[in-house]
């Protein structure tokens, strides 16, 4: 089938949009809305951030998750306590493949899961005296972690326990930084707000540690802040901007460490990946200490190239010479890449649907490949995203913002992409409706996908997914017209 025009794209929104009653039909209509290119503030065609509607099934995480999962967690050499139930905690453990060098449970703790269990008993008399023996406890168990964060979840923020005063007194008899963050899940519309909370706590409680201290630093020193070396991505990203010649003082969430947190206010450069994550901090240090940052993507050749050239323009001319070498000397396997991949996946089209990122980010990879992305959503999306969305996607597209689970269902169906790149929550559904997916919070176990290595990757899994010939021998159960008996 081919694209959508503009007329048929606004009649399947509402189309789609009828079978709400009337309130929630006018609250979803504000969420959905066809890309044109020419609209320079995306709130004049779509309104995010806002409270899903209760009875409507969301995708969305919360604020405990948008802290405690995203930015904290990855932080390799802390030791971050769930202070509340267990549950939040262990769905939160090793959602993502945050890759992480070190030994597990001795100097780094990715993947271990600390939670001071909450029972009955401590939502009645409080977590106070709990969480202050759990901290110690810790330390007598794992005396090489370098810090502590308090991750509270939404009893914590009911009952009124006081994680600050705990923190100051353990941190003072511990000699260490012990954080807490106020990222109850209740907090706010969805776990943007976990990212935001988690951000002012690194600005109170860690970057001013080492205000002061002197640093050898060079000209040529950045920090990469908003990635989350997914299957290894920050690890891609580091190699390409060392061989332009920077020096990367700082690198986080991802293989981060306490101490990398500490001396980024020391650099000349941030760059921000996830900018939905982390745009809050570098925010902050650009009016605290005078950092400029910017943006940058390393999904395919072509943002590849444009990112290097805009990071190197920010330098002197070795580093411009630098990374134009940089491009060059990679161009061959690039351009291999293609040659391979582009013939099979070429006017495929590809609808996404996930978070922070990724919804604009990795269109220019399968654009790479002549593939086309004709519809795309947030699930927790500020205004800012979509700003940034409307030039990367193509006319007459569509925008989904917090789509429900039937709008998204109802758009398939429509539009029949060739792949759909989702969350794990979406995955099964259209896997199961025959269409070819991929889980894109988590790269389905593979990647990376940053970089040009990581573009080698991202091909081949697009391919493999596209291209398997199981699809065209699979038909949801409820679309098969025969029915067959059951035996006795």
């Amino acid at each position: 089938m081919a694209a959508l025009s503009r007329e048929e794209a606004q009649a399947l929104i509402e189309e789609v949009l009828e079978v709400y009653p009337e309130k929630a039909k006018k609250d979803r209509a504000k969420h959905l809305a066809v890309n044109d290119q020419s609209i320079e503030q995306s709130k004049k065609c779509i309104i995010s951030n806002r409270k899903s509607l209760p009875g409507v099934m969301t995708i969305r995480g919360c604020a405990y998750a948008g802290s405690r999962g995203v930015v904290w967690g990855p932080i390799k050499d802390m030791i971050h306590i769930s202070h509340g139930p267990v549950g939040c905690g262990q769905y939160s453990r090793a959602g993502r493949r945050n890759y992480y060098s070190g030994l597990t449970g001795v100097n780094t703790f990715g993947t271990m899961n600390f939670t001071s269990d909450f029972q009955e008993k401590d939502i009645v008399f409080g977590g106070d005296k709990k969480l202050d023996k759990l901290i110690s406890e810790i330390e007598t168990l794992f005396p090489l972690s370098r810090g502590i964060s308090v991750q509270s979840e939404c009893p914590i923020g009911l009952i009124g326990d006081d994680i600050e005063a705990v923190s100051k007194k353990k941190a003072k008899e511990l000699d260490k930084p012990i954080v807490p963050v106020r990222c109850e899940g209740f907090r706010g519309v969805s776990q943007s707000l976990g990212h935001h909370i988690a951000n002012d706590a690194i600005r109170d409680w860690v970057l001013p540690n080492r205000d002061g201290q002197a640093f050898e630093g060079t000209p040529y020193d950045v920090a990469i802040l908003g990635d989350y070396n997914i299957g290894g991505d920050a690890w891609s990203s580091r190699i390409l901007l060392e061989e332009m010649g920077l020096r990367v003082v700082a690198m986080w969430s991802g293989d981060g460490t306490i101490a990398e947190m500490e001396l980024t206010p020391k650099v000349k450069l941030n760059l921000v990946h996830c900018y939905r994550s982390i745009n809050y901090i570098t925010r902050h240090m650009e009016e605290k200490y005078g950092i400029p940052w910017m943006e940058y993507n390393l999904f395919g050749p072509t943002k590849i190239a444009e990112s290097l050239r805009k990071i190197a323009a920010f330098f002197d001319e070795t580093i411009q010479e630098n990374a134009e070498r940089v491009i060059a000397k990679y161009q061959a396997e690039y351009e291999a890449v293609v040659a391979k991949y582009r013939p099979r996946l070429e006017g495929k089209k590809v609808m996404l649907y996930v978070g922070g990122l990724r919804p604009r980010h990795i269109i220019g990879a399968y654009e790479d490949l002549g593939m086309e992305v004709v519809g795309t959503g947030y699930e927790f999306a500020h205004n800012d995203d979509y700003d940034r969305t409307i030039k990367e996607m193509g006319e007459a597209t569509l925008l989904y913002d917090d789509v429900t689970g039937y709008e998204f269902e109802e758009f398939v169906k429509r539009v029949k992409p060739d792949l759909i790149g989702s969350g794990i929550k979406e995955k099964y559904i259209f896997q199961k409706m025959g269409v070819p997916f991929r889980q894109m919070h988590s790269w389905d176990y593979s990647g990376p996908y940053h970089g040009y290595d990581g573009f080698a990757i991202f091909a081949r899994d697009m391919d493999m997914t596209v291209n398997n010939p199981c699809w065209s021998k699979m038909k949801a159960p409820w679309l098969t017209t025969e029915t067959t008996a059951p035996s006795a």
